[in-house]
């Protein structure tokens, strides 16, 4: 056989590429609880990269002056099937989620395969009803990988070949829950949630990392006899659903305190919950722990102070995604800014808990204790919100009676639907702002209490009266003051996660492939490239040998589409998943 000087080359290169992928998971530096607390600027070691949620970056070798040389280094394209995942990084290599409930270790410099996970599906369940996983990320500990399969199983994988080394149950089967939020890993603790369809599977629950055993669970739906119960009125306990399906939490090591959000109550209206729409209070508390901020001690699950946004939803308005945490001084606008603690002193830093939530609506509350700072309708104030009142004196929010559904039949248009989803935002320390992409959209419903959801004709609408071609947009917004600023509107939607970064630059990408760099403090685009794919969730930056990259995935997700839009008019692939990486040349 005739060997030639390229292919000599080509074999080299290879081998100096397993050898590389190797060395990386070969010399394995375990990943502590200090270092999952103070991270490397190099890794990226959950879905925000850092406990608090905040997705910035310390890296600043690409900056404002110099991001408009970013080139692509290398792309590899995934399986098919829908995703919605956050890839992780640690000394260079990248652990994702493959669509086919699967996990892959691939080399972060340059997407060579290192090991991949093929988990089999279940006896007597088709791959292919899986197949669509809906896991939002992975975690890592010690020298472990954890994953939340859709079939509904923790599993720990050695995180330098794949193989398994434990596994449990995360919800009971059969019970119509599954995995849809990420693990995080707290003290030594892998904290999980789930979407739900009973009051057992409704929890958060904790298992030890080494060992896969439970440590302990909080249920998201009070039951009766708990704290919280009688909220729920004479609904049965088994019947009782708020659902943990969405984002992860955040966690502060200095009070001990997980925060997590939980989605509305189910079903979706008070009719067919209650049989009444009063059959709950009009004024929080009703159906907690739904649509709420909790807080739980990250030692042993019990309760530390509870939130609730919007008091026995009507209208499947989920709270239940990222909690971000910052410490600021807080001197709220009251021409931006319409619920306001008259007792915020502006001379102080608070810690606080950052909330937007997926029906609409901004909350800024203490971190320590709960308690209300200040509140906003999001994106525009509008009659049709789904909170009327809240009182600034004790936080206590009221729903908007106008739009409950009073009788069967009823319809209503109310304000906001997926405003935004599972597409974190981030928070930029040095302009003490969050950046959000959000949907100036609302809902149009009708009551049916023969539908078991309780609704339908159930459609997302445009806000009556917004500009169509600004009715999608990037968002910065200052959480001391509530300003809102536009940095960037479109007729199309953006379902992508943001990025901040050290360089003062803001990295988000839309369902019309456009992956963009912006600047962080007038929204000036300085960067971008046309991508292969929808682009949705996914964005993190990372560094290898001192060199610092910008990763972002393509490919369907669950809510990859938004009505009115006409998606022809987007001529985009659809289902084209893949991973995409650039940096400086």
């Amino acid at each position: 056989m005739k060997i030639t000087i390229r292919s000599q080359i080509v074999f080299i290169s290879l081998i100096l590429c397993i050898g590389q992928s190797l060395a990386q998971t070969g010399n394995f530096s375990p990943v502590t609880s200090d270092m999952l607390t103070n991270p490397s600027p190099d890794d990226w070691l959950m879905l925000g990269r850092t406990y608090d949620e905040q997705r910035f970056s310390p890296l600043a070798e690409i900056t404002r002056d110099n991001v408009d040389g970013l080139q692509m280094v290398w792309s590899r394209g995934m399986t098919d099937g829908t995703q919605q995942t956050i890839p992780i990084v640690y000394n260079g290599i990248m652990y994702v989620v493959s669509p086919t409930n699967s996990v892959v270790a691939l080399n972060a410099t340059n997407g060579d395969l290192v090991w991949e996970y093929n988990r089999e599906a279940p006896s007597g369940v088709r791959l292919s009803a899986i197949a669509g996983t809906s896991s939002k990320s992975l975690a890592i500990y010690h020298d472990m990988i954890y994953y939340t399969s859709p079939d509904g199983y923790l599993v720990a994988l050695d995180a330098r070949d794949g193989s398994v080394r434990w596994e449990v149950e995360s919800y009971e089967p059969g019970s119509g829950s599954k995995n849809t939020s990420a693990p995080i890993v707290v003290e030594g603790n892998v904290i999980t949630a789930r979407a739900c369809r009973n009051y057992t599977n409704c929890y958060i629950g904790a298992n030890d990392a080494m060992t896969g055993e439970e440590t302990w669970r909080f249920h998201t739906a009070a039951g009766e006899g708990d704290f919280g119960g009688d909220s729920w009125g004479n609904v049965p306990t088994e019947k009782r659903v708020a659902s943990p399906w969405g984002l992860p939490g955040s966690y502060d090591p200095d009070n001990g305190l997980i925060y997590w959000g939980i989605a509305n109550p189910q079903p979706y209206t008070r009719l067919s919950r209650h049989g009444s729409p009063d059959g709950t209070s009009r004024t929080a508390p009703a159906d907690l722990f739904s649509n709420s901020t909790i807080a739980l001690k990250a030692d042993s699950g019990e309760l530390s102070w509870y939130y609730q946004h919007l008091p026995g939803d009507d209208w499947d308005a989920d709270h239940t995604h990222e909690r971000v945490l910052a410490r600021t001084t807080l001197k709220p606008d009251p021409t931006k800014v319409k619920w306001i603690n008259p007792n915020i002193d502006p001379n102080e830093e608070y810690d606080v808990v950052v909330h937007i939530g997926e029906g609409g609506g901004m909350w800024v509350l203490d971190a320590d204790d709960g308690e209300f700072l200040w509140a906003m309708p999001f994106p525009v104030d509008d009659a049709r919100f789904n909170i009327s009142n809240i009182d600034v004196n004790t936080g206590v929010a009221e729903i908007n009676w106008d739009n409950v559904f009073k009788e069967d039949g009823d319809s209503v248009i109310t304000c906001y639907h997926n405003t935004r989803g599972y597409w974190p935002m981030a928070y930029h320390p040095r302009t003490n702002s969050v950046y959000v992409a959000f949907h100036d959209y609302c809902l149009g419903m009708t009551a049916d209490l023969s539908s078991p959801s309780g609704y339908r004709d159930r459609n997302g609408i445009l806000r009556p009266g917004v500009d169509p071609d600004e009715a999608y947009a990037l968002g910065k917004i200052d959480i001391s003051t509530g300003e809102l600023t536009r940095l960037f509107e479109s007729g199309l939607p953006g379902n992508g996660a943001v990025l901040a970064t050290a360089g003062d630059l803001i990295f988000w990408g839309d369902m019309d492939r456009r992956f963009r760099a912006f600047d962080a403090d007038d929204g000036e685009i300085l960067w971008e490239i046309a991508l292969g794919g929808v682009i949705q969730m996914s964005t993190i930056s990372y560094a290898v040998d001192g060199k610092q990259y910008i990763a972002v995935m393509t490919g369907d997700g669950n809510s990859a589409t938004q009505r009115p839009l006409d998606l022809a008019a987007l001529s985009t692939p659809r289902g084209h998943n893949a991973v995409y990486v650039f940096a400086l040349p």
